[in-house]
């Protein structure tokens, strides 16, 4: 819808640059994947992998103090259903980021939809591996996951995936311990709602609060990123049981 404003917008630095053709890249692909015959594959795929992460993080996840955080990970960053009005206001609002935002702010925003983009891209791919090779994504196996896992062509793209867990992760608990941006967001409430931004600002929100919760991010990103790129590496490798790690990782 927005996307001849992101494309008439002026940006005049590495950064607003990096951000308006992230965003392009990924009205685009939103669009076709609206339109893909396997979309509703692309969320059974989606719940499968949350539930995934939710039982190999399972002491975190249960943990007081990094819940919410995790919770945030992955409804609200990791969403590709119910997000569409969401991200056309990013689309919509483009203009005025990169007008007032500096581009420290601009670069990981930038980092979360490239994020978003290629983990949605992730699930189209799996989504169509399984079709072509007769597996049901509504009964999906642990082993039918890891057939399918191995036969990607976008491997240098997961382990992308995993790196922007940890960079834009740290990015974001960096500015929600500055305790202004709290008050912004309880200000801007009211204005967000009266240029029919509410769900924009609701995420931002939830994203502020999250994380103002956890512990030790940067304790709860090393043991994510770890365990992560080992159970890729056992999943290669044809591990018998890839998602059971050693328990001090």
């Amino acid at each position: 819808m927005y996307r001849e404003r992101l494309v008439a917008t002026s940006v005049n630095s590495d950064s607003a640059r990096r951000l308006q053709q992230l965003l392009l890249d990924y009205h685009d692909f939103r669009q076709h994947k609206a339109a893909h015959p396997l979309l509703e594959h692309t969320f059974l795929l989606a719940d499968w992998q949350a539930e995934r992460l939710k039982a190999t993080h399972e002491d975190l996840y249960r943990h007081p103090g990094y819940h919410t955080g995790l919770e945030f990970l992955l409804t609200d960053l990791y969403a590709p259903a119910g997000m569409t009005r969401r991200d056309d206001n990013i689309d919509r609002v483009f203009p005025k980021m990169v007008k007032w935002l500096p581009d420290n702010l601009l670069d990981t925003f930038a980092g979360l939809v490239e994020l978003n983009l290629i983990t949605q891209q992730l699930d189209l791919e799996l989504a169509e591996l399984c079709h072509h090779h007769g597996v049901s994504p509504a009964a999906l196996t642990r082993d039918d996951y890891c057939q399918i896992f191995r036969m990607s062509q976008r491997m240098e793209h997961r382990e992308r995936q995993i790196t922007l867990v940890a960079k834009v992760g740290r990015q974001l608990d960096r500015y929600v311990r500055n305790r202004t941006l709290g008050w912004l967001l309880s200000m801007s409430r009211a204005p967000a709602e009266m240029a029919d931004l509410s769900d924009l600002h609701s995420f931002l929100h939830r994203g502020y609060s999250a994380f103002r919760k956890m512990d030790d991010v940067d304790l709860l990103i090393d043991r994510l990123v770890t365990r992560e790129r080992k159970v890729m590496e056992n999943i290669l490798k044809g591990h018998p049981q890839p998602f059971d790690l050693p328990e001090d990782l």
